[in-house]
């Protein structure tokens, strides 16, 4: 069975962007296509596990073309976001998910032989307890978006809205590390204060917890607090912030410490958010803009 550095999990989708300022702008999206392109384009060995239909599987194609293997889980349908800035506060967003490919079963996800599996949803329509539990017994180092259980579709209208998660000790015990904005850690805490919050969820259970803001990501593991500003000049690319973040923290998790893995996720998304779509860069741009930030020691 081929190995892979990091198995990112989750739906394909497309996207409509409607920033706050500019024109509307349709793209393939997803957490997944985020994180997968951005450590595939530092050189990690990626497998994307995608969930969309059929008919539109060309789609994936801007993954495979930058090495990513690609594992499709075919569905009806392929899961439609619209994503709308109201304000200048790029941390604020509404959210609309026209359709949806539907949750993974247990059944759907392949064995994995890779250092990590990450589970990149965009909203409660694709992951489960039980599945989280089922990908944990067969022995993967998870780790998990906590978009995808923070962001609830409603059944009617399709709005996407922004709520506490009943099972969410349940989910944060049953996986090593974490990602949250600052959002949806202050909608499941109950603080604004992410270092506050990034303590209340490690004692949930979860080993390493990333938190992205407008300025910066902060760590919590181990019992302490580290926070790395951002470095970027515009946020043209703010969609994927996220994503990219906990993808560059992951590539470099797998040879350094939590402090420098921290460091080279805030340059790397730095360079992302200067520009519309997923990370374009490479390993010598995200080093050469640690230097720049002084962000090398």
């Amino acid at each position: 069975m081929k190995k892979y550095d990091i198995s990112f999990i989750g739906h394909f989708c497309l996207d409509e962007i409607v920033p706050f300022e500019g024109k509307s702008f349709n793209a393939p999206g997803s957490a997944v296509l985020c994180g997968a392109m951005a450590a595939a384009r530092i050189g990690c060995k990626v497998q994307a596990i995608v969930k969309l239909a059929k008919r539109d599987s060309a789609i994936v194609k801007t993954m495979q073309d930058a090495g990513i293997d690609v594992y499709p889980v075919y569905s009806s349908q392929t899961t439609l976001m619209k994503v709308i800035h109201p304000s200048a506060n790029v941390d604020e967003r509404e959210m609309i998910q026209a359709a949806s490919a539907g949750k993974f079963t247990p059944a759907e996800i392949p064995e994995i032989n890779s250092h990590f599996v990450h589970l990149a949803g965009i909203s409660d329509q694709e992951f489960d307890l039980e599945l989280i539990r089922n990908l944990k017994n067969r022995g993967y180092e998870l780790s998990c978006d906590m978009q995808s259980f923070v962001r609830q579709v409603d059944p009617v209208t399709k709005n996407i809205s922004f709520s506490d998660v009943k099972q969410k000790k349940e989910i944060t015990a049953e996986v090593k590390r974490l990602k949250l904005d600052i959002v949806e850690a202050e909608i499941l805490t109950g603080t604004k204060d992410i270092e506050k919050a990034g303590v209340i969820i490690s004692a949930w259970g979860a080993e390493e917890i990333l938190i992205t803001e407008a300025l910066g990501v902060l760590a919590h593991a181990g019992g302490k607090s580290y926070y790395q500003k951002f470095s970027n000049k515009s946020f043209a690319g703010r969609t994927g912030r996220g994503d990219t973040t906990f993808a560059g923290y992951l590539a470099r998790r797998m040879t350094h410490g939590i402090e420098d893995s921290l460091k080279f996720a805030a340059a790397m998304v730095s360079i992302k958010m200067e520009t519309q779509g997923p990370f374009a860069g490479t390993l010598q741009d995200v080093l050469k803009r640690m230097g720049e930030a002084g962000l090398v020691s």
